[in-house]
């Protein structure tokens, strides 16, 4: 893991501390995070007050969250059984992209909120206070002061009676520190020590007694450095009174990341020294001022750990975040203070490690922790498929155990079962719609979700034998098998686990070949293709079932998704990873036609495409063409979406696959999926990442025409009237159905290739305002004859819909 931060060497003497290890126990890996989207943000800061624990939620940014919000704080209290959600906490006037709750401190009734992303970047705080009926009032608004140059104030936060902190650790030059009254007022700046670079002064702050302690990660080429001021500092800015440093720093150690004080001490993280491993470094100032370090911790096993992201300390024990463990599920270690230790120091005894309870990789468990007397609260700020979590700890007599997992509240969607709830006046229940009737909605728990699963995506099998129609819905940990015949009262009847030894991750996709399943996940280690005998299904007509896969494909071992050709029985493994024969990401292919018994058959890969020039294709569709172009009729022809062109492979010769062509297209950002229309002449494509990279305003549909395979044709950008990413669409007769996250399913009459018009929708997110973000509708699958359309939508759960009027072939 990488700490990024720039900085010069200040011009004042550093106190090193010796190189003291204190080795535990862990294993430790690389982490791979190449994949981690923008998080919701819940658990991005932590603090704990008398009986509660206060858990910020950013919200994230307008485009390319997950689920993005104003920001918010969610308190949560002690119970019989634990500690349980209370209530919220909302700032006045909060917007998207402000980061409210990115800080947090409370002292007493006052509770302190960062928010570094309010007025575009200058950032602010604000002061609540707890009135006698126990409610939280907003009370103060901070204001960076105009005059000077201050960016993301509120980053950090440090709250003691009336002396308010606010970090401001500037991306784009020196950081500062900003001193206010709780009550209000103008500001006291303390600007960085080093006048010309990106330090990053003020990422962390830590106050105790007379003196308040600043990180500076960025400084000294990255290597970072602690500041020491007295805390009344003047309006002049004075020197602070110590530096400390970590030994034989290096850049890129970032020292100073995380602080905790307690008493004559400061615990200070450095997640980036020795190679990304970390370090943590006790200072202890002895009666005559000078500095000491008592302790350097370490995490026991090479390789990065990032340990030191986030530190905790009381004066009784130390807590220390090592976030990118394993890869980047993350661990805590707690460690005991002493009763007695030499003069002048404080010595450390080693409690516990804690690995990541119950979450996965890139989890980032521990990347921030708080203390307060018997209670710690761990930050698992990725955990939950990015939306976040949080786990509490109690200290009894046998020391720290596990209490309480906090997740952010959500608001509790009703099923809609029984009868059809019809779109009226633009409406039904909380979702908007036009045109498209809601069926029936099963939420997401009564899919077999445990809180923190999501839903991915979606396909459909309609039984020869029976006549009965399936959804197959990807769940992030497995896939559910749904009963659809009745499309009023969709029963759930199981589901497939995700392969033994994988990793629960955000992607599952699903195709069907001869009544099977083939299964793919991405991100998920050794998971391979399932393959499922969806006969098996004629049987479940009792409660859920938890099934066994029919047979397992280990040619590879991660996939974005899977292609079926189901005229020829060949399947197309496309952004394989982490194993086995990848193919570049491009097509690895598969011969299913003993479902049961697959045979690897070859690669295909198109090294002009794709980010890394390997051809990886991030979905396709792969078909017998009969489209126009003379030359190819007849021949079995891919249609990749690689990332960064459209390409089109001919694959009938498997041990000589050519590339036909290729299609660039102005304001590219991720080629994701596409779709040919039914005579094999157009094909529609869309681009992931376009609308939240502000390449375009609206949500783009790229219209190719593939008459000649050889030279095909960007015919038309269609931009739909919304804004939000487009992800799967699915061409049927006349039909364009997509499923653009955000606003839900869209039904297109593309009639008039060149000229789509937008005859129904159905958003699956209540209350959401359109943007360019991550959640909602993943997939959809339209290709059942009783022409309802089911849609998967990430933390919703599955709609049963039926789009007015029928499509025409």
């Amino acid at each position: 893991m990488k700490f990024r931060a720039k900085a010069i060497v200040a011009s004042v003497s550093l106190v090193f501390g010796p190189a003291l290890h204190t080795p535990l126990s862990a294993q430790s890996r690389s982490p791979d995070l190449e994949s981690i989207w923008a998080a919701a943000g819940f658990g991005a800061a932590i603090a704990i007050g008398d009986g509660e624990v206060f858990v910020g939620r950013t919200g994230g940014g307008v485009a390319g969250a997950i689920y993005p919000s104003p920001g918010s704080i969610h308190v949560f209290e002690r119970g019989n059984d634990g500690w349980d959600f209370a209530y919220i906490i909302a700032g006045a006037d909060v917007e998207i992209g402000d980061e409210f709750g990115a800080a947090l401190a409370v002292d007493g009734d006052r509770l302190l909120v960062g928010s570094p992303g309010r007025i575009d970047g200058v950032g602010g705080a604000y002061i609540f206070e707890r009135g006698s009926d126990g409610t939280w009032v907003q009370t103060v608004e901070f204001v960076p002061p105009a005059d000077r140059e201050i960016r993301s104030a509120g980053a950090s936060v440090a709250l003691s009676g009336d002396a308010v902190y606010l970090g401001a650790p500037s991306d784009a030059g020196p950081g500062a520190i900003l001193r206010f009254d709780a009550d209000g007022g103008s500001a006291t700046l303390l600007a960085s020590p080093v006048v010309s670079a990106i330090d990053r002064f003020g990422a962390a702050l830590s106050l105790t007694g007379d003196l308040v302690y600043v990180g500076a990660p960025g400084t000294r080429d990255d290597r970072g450095a602690a500041y020491a001021f007295n805390a009344g500092f003047p309006a002049t800015g004075p020197s602070p009174t110590t530096i400390l440093a970590l030994p034989d720093g290096r850049g890129g150690d970032a020292f100073g990341t995380s602080l905790a004080a307690s008493g004559t001490s400061v615990l200070v993280g450095a997640p980036g020294a020795d190679e990304g491993a970390g370090a943590a470094l006790l200072f202890t100032r002895s009666d005559d001022g000078e500095w000491d370090a008592s302790a350097r911790l370490s995490f026991p096993e090479s390789g990065p750990a990032g340990y030191g992201s986030a530190v905790a300390f009381d004066g009784r024990s130390v807590w220390v975040g090592a976030s990118a463990v394993n890869q980047a599920a993350g661990s805590a270690q707690v460690f005991r203070v002493a009763e007695t230790g030499p003069p002048g120091t404080v010595a450390l005894e080693p409690q516990s490690t804690i690995p990541a309870p119950g979450f996965s990789r890139g989890a980032l468990f521990g990347s921030h922790v708080a203390l307060r007397d018997d209670v710690a609260v761990v930050a698992a700020s990725n955990a939950d498929m990015r939306l976040g979590a949080a786990v509490v700890f109690e200290r009894g007599d046998d020391g720290w155990a596990e209490s309480s997992t906090l997740r952010e509240s959500t608001r509790t969607l009703t099923a809609v079962t029984g009868e059809e709830a019809p779109c009226t006046d633009g409406a039904t229940g909380p979702f908007d719609c036009s045109q498209v009737d809601l069926v029936a909605f099963v939420p997401l728990a009564s899919l077999g979700a445990d809180p923190g699963t999501i839903l991915n995506d979606i396909w459909g099998w309609s039984d020869p034998v029976t006549g009965r129609d399936w959804a197959l819905v990807g769940r992030s940990d497995a896939t559910a098998f749904v009963d659809v015949s009745d499309p009023a009262n969709p029963r759930y009847a199981g589901e497939l686990p995700l392969t033994e030894g994988a990793t629960e991750n955000l992607w599952r996709d699903i195709k069907v070949y001869a009544d099977h399943a083939f299964i793919v996940a991405d991100g998920a280690g050794a998971h391979g293709v399932q393959i499922f005998d969806l006969t098996q299904l004629r049987d479940a007509s009792g409660p859920p079932v938890t099934f066994a896969e029919t047979a397992r494909y280990d040619g590879i071992a991660s996939s974005h998704n899977i292609v079926i050709n189901e005229e020829t029985g060949m399947a197309y493994a496309v952004g394989s990873s982490m194993g086995g024969q990848t193919c570049g990401g491009g097509l690895h292919m598969i011969d299913v036609r003993t479902p049961a018994e697959p045979v690897f058959l070859g690669c295909f890969s198109d090294a002009a495409t794709g980010r890394q020039r390997t051809g990886y294709s991030h979905d396709a569709q792969c078909v017998i063409y009969r489209g126009p172009d003379e030359d190819y009729q007849g021949r079995e022809i891919c249609f990749g979406a690689n990332e960064t062109a459209l390409s089109i492979a001919d694959v009938t010769d498997r041990d000589n696959p050519v590339a036909i062509a290729r299609g660039e297209y102005p304001n590219v950002a991720y080629a994701h999926q596409g779709w040919l229309t039914e005579d094999h002449r157009h094909f529609f494509m869309g681009d992931e990442a376009d609308e939240a990279q502000g390449g375009v305003d609206r949500t783009r549909t790229l219209i190719w025409d593939v008459a000649d395979l050889d030279d095909p044709l960007l015919l038309k950008e269609h931009f739909a009237e919304t804004g939000t990413i487009d992800h799967n669409q699915y061409v049927r007769g006349n039909r364009l159905y997509q499923a653009n996250l955000m606003s839900g399913l869209r039904v297109l009459d593309i009639s008039d290739v060149e000229n789509p018009v937008e005859i129904g929708f159905f958003d699956t997110v209540p209350d959401d305002a359109g943007l360019p973000a991550f959640g909602g509708a993943w997939s959809n699958y339209p290709f059942f004859e009783s022409g309802i359309v089911v849609v998967s939508s990430w933390s919703e759960g599955l709609f049963v819909l039926r789009p007015r009027g029928r499509p025409v072939s």
